[in-house]
Order: structure tokens, then sequence, then C-alpha cells
């Protein structure tokens, strides 16, 4: 069963604490505040918000997702993003999301993302200097000088645990892209850490706010299939470029200038330099990303896990295409047996990728596309959101809204942040174990064979050997 404490009210932030006793300086001091002229840009007019009350932002891993996270977090007027920080100055070849684009046309880097915030602000003010962002290659420096009051960290999957244990040392808020981190022993050491600090957290894994997840529980708990004792999940293949490399690559090209390659390797073992790994195909790499379970399992699994309520996992076992030590497969199975909750019966959750996919149901129709997860229960399917076959969506009358609404991803992280409601996604409460989960996956495919798991002891009861691959080793000078 999951192990985790039930969701307290998170503490008042440091903003809220500042508008607190700033309110209570000027009700102390009316006849000083009666003297003073104090410009609308500085206070806030209607709408705005005065710079005094605004977060701190500090954005580190400024590539593909990097750069989509700073664009939706700088229209906030809750936000200033105060410093960047990436190991690379400025090169292009990153991942565009705008696949109209070409898979590799984004500018990335430290560089491109100052001038973005700065660009961005300039354009907002209207009189006075803006402060101007600072940039950083090591993100150590960059807490070590910038007193901000949140960070994003979208960094590759290895170094995730790293910079968001240094932030959350320093009881800043954190937002994390996905997965959470590289290893479950990072991820269980992450929770614990966030769950004393007592700060607001947010996963990447953006779908969780979507008005489609809240729909799924909702008729799932309405008992439209009955008891759900399986749900088959799958992905297709990844989206990034496939390995050229069966081993490391055995040429060893100069590093590209501005690109700082030890910081880049961070927690990672040493090894030179190659375009295989950066700046973004480093997904393959068993030292660096999580392939695609960890990558999108994330995404995908959120609303399972809370549909069905589900906790730690009994079993786990995993097969897949061919086996490579040092990059992930392109296909992979992932079977993952929970245990009963409460009234709610065991559940067999089944990951398919790399092109890999479950028989289509007998009761979708010929013409209807097979959607990404299925759900089956005792008396009927739901794939996605709507029951199949479509007769029985037709004569459904769907339940009653009983889910509060999100209104946004990121939204739900600032509103955290200024002391409101936990996000959607925090890590003590959801996005740690869904991390955790989705690792044990890959842990099962290094391990080859079923592994048995004791999640509140954090380990696996039926093969000490392949309790190896639940941490990882790290290179000297790195720690969490």
């Amino acid at each position: 069963m999951q192990h985790h404490p039930p969701a307290s009210a998170l503490p008042r932030t440091a903003a809220s604490r500042l508008r607190m006793n700033r309110r209570g300086f000027l009700a102390r001091s009316g006849a000083l505040a009666a003297l003073s002229v104090v410009p609308r840009h500085v206070l806030g007019g209607a709408g705005q918000v005065a710079p005094n009350d605004r977060l701190t932002f500090a954005c580190i891993g400024m590539g593909s997702q990097g750069i989509q996270d700073l664009n939706a977090f700088l229209p906030f007027a809750e936000v200033q993003v105060v410093a960047v920080c990436d190991v690379n100055r400025e090169s292009g070849g990153y991942l565009s999301w705008y696949w109209g684009q070409g898979n590799e046309r984004r500018h990335g880097g430290r560089e491109p993302a100052r001038r973005m915030v700065d660009e961005h602000y300039a354009a907002q003010q209207r009189s006075g200097n803006s402060r101007g962002c600072r940039a950083y290659a090591d993100y150590r420096e960059l807490l070590a000088k910038e007193d901000v009051d949140a960070v994003v960290i979208a960094t590759p999957d290895h170094a995730h645990a790293v910079v968001t244990m240094a932030a959350l040392k320093r009881r800043k808020h954190v937002y994390c892209e996905k997965p959470l981190t590289w290893s479950v022993d990072e991820a269980r050491r992450v929770v614990e850490t966030a769950r004393e600090a007592g700060v607001a957290t947010q996963l990447g894994n953006m779908g969780q706010a979507d008005e489609a997840a809240r729909n799924i529980c909702e008729i799932l708990w309405d008992g439209a299939i009955g008891p759900v004792r399986e749900v088959q999940v799958w992905s297709p293949a990844r989206f990034w470029k496939s390995p050229l490399y069966e081993d490391r690559p055995p040429e060893t090209p100069p590093v590209p200038e501005g690109l700082d390659w030890d910081l880049w390797l961070g927690p990672a073992p040493e090894r030179p330099y190659h375009p295989a790994y950066h700046p973004w195909t480093w997904r393959n790499w068993h030292d660096f990303g999580t392939g695609l379970l960890g990558d999108l399992g994330c995404h995908k699994l959120s609303t399972v896990f809370k549909a069905l309520k589900l906790g730690h996992p009994v079993t786990v076992e995993a097969s897949c295409t061919q086996w490579n030590p040092e990059t992930y497969p392109l296909g992979v199975i992932a079977r993952f047996e929970f245990p009963a909750r409460g009234e709610l019966p065991p559940v067999t959750l089944t990951w398919y990728d790399g092109g890999l996919k479950p028989a289509r149901p007998l009761e979708l129709e010929p013409d209807e596309p097979m959607r990404d997860i299925i759900y089956i229960g005792d008396n009927g399917k739901l794939m996605g959101e709507r029951l199949i076959p479509e007769s029985r969506m037709e004569s459904y009358r769907r339940p009653p809204k009983t889910l509060p609404r999100s209104p946004g991803h990121y939204h739900e992280f600032v509103a955290a942040c200024r002391g409101g409601d936990r996000a959607g996604s925090d890590f003590v409460n959801h996005a740690g174990l869904l991390t955790e989960v989705c690792l044990l996956g890959n842990v099962a495919l290094r391990a080859g064979r079923r592994i048995a798991w004791d999640g509140a002891a954090m380990r696996i009861t039926n093969d000490n050997r392949a309790n190896q691959f639940l941490q990882r080793k790290y290179r000297d000078g790195w720690i969490l």
C-alpha cells in the first residue's frame, strides 16, 4: 500500500509572508504613507501585481522543454523570471515541439533563454529600468547567488535529482520535468526532502490537469464498467532519434564551443563528449535517460493512478526487443501487479511501447482508432474517456462533475507557491510514487526476471542482486 501520509495544507509561502508584513508596516505608518506618492507601476494597479509581491523564478536547463516551460511561466503577472541556467551557452539542433518546423530546429542554451526573458519584460516595461535576467552555467552558483522563491528544472533526466535536492534543501518551490528522478532511490529521497521542506512542488506531466483526466475518474467512480481488474496502456515509437550505435561511439570529437561537458555529465559516469548524447538524443542512453517508460509513463499513468487509487505494485516484470547494456530497447512490455485497495480489486497494468500494442478490443468498431489507455472492468471497457462500443457511450448518462477542475497545470504550481492548494502532481502526494513505479519497469528489465516489490521497505525481496538497480553511483564531487 502507498505509505505516503495524507496531504496537509502547505505552509504560507515566503511571498505571502512578505505581503502580510508589508501591509502591517503600512498600517502602522499611515502618516508616512500619506506623504508618499508612489507610481502605479511600482505598487501595481488594477489587474496588476506589485513587484514586491511577485514570485521570483529561476529556470535551470534551457533546452527544448526548458524553453517551453519558460514560455509558459513568463506571461504570469505573479512571476518574475530573474535567472536562467544551462551548461550550454548557445547552439541549435534542439527538438522543436512545433512539428511543422522539423524536429531539430530549436535554438537552446542559457543565452537564448536570457534574451527571451529580457525581451519579454522590456516589452512589458512602461517606465523605469528592468534589472535584467542573469545567466549561469552551473546551477550551484545560481542557487548560491540568487535568493529566488522557485526553481524550474528541465535538465536531462540524470540531473533531475541533484538539482531538485539542492533547491529543496534551500526551501525553494520546485517545478521539475518528468520523470522526477533517474532512479527509484532518488525518487524516494526527493519525496522525503520535499515533505520536510514543506514547499510547493509540481511534476511536468501536464495532462494531469486536463478535463479528460477528471472525466475518466468520474466515469470509473460512477461504476460505469464495474470493478476494474486490468488496464492496458501503449505508447508509439520514440519521438526522438534512435541510437546509431550498439555500443558507445568510438569517435571522440571535440566538445563544441560554449558547452561545459563536465557539468553536462553531472552525477553520471564520465565519458567523452559525442553528439550521439547531446543535445537531445541522451534519452536513448541508460546513463542519462529513462526510456519511453520513464519519459511518457509519468504522463500516461498519472490518471490511472488517481482513478484506481493505486499504491505500490507487488510484482513487476518486463520484456523487450533486443537488449543492449548501453541503450534502451526499441520496444518494451512491462506488467505491474497491484494488490487490492480496500473494496477495489487487484489490478494488472500492462505497458507497451515502441510500436508494441495490446490486442484490439473486440467491442471497438472497425473504423474507430484504438486509443492508448483501455480500462477493463467486470461490466465493460473504457477506452480513453469513452465507453466501447459507441452504443454504450450513447446510452450512458454521464455522472455529475464532482472533481474540482484545474485552472491549468502551470497555474496550479504558481497558485501553490502563493499559498494555495497543492498542485495536482506534487511530489509528496502523487509524482514521487508515480515516478518510482515507472522506473521499476526499467529495474525489472535490467534484472531480467519478475521482481517482487516491498514498497514500504523499498526493496526487491526475491532477487537481492536486482536491488543494485534501484540507485546509482555518483561521480566524484556529486551527491544528492
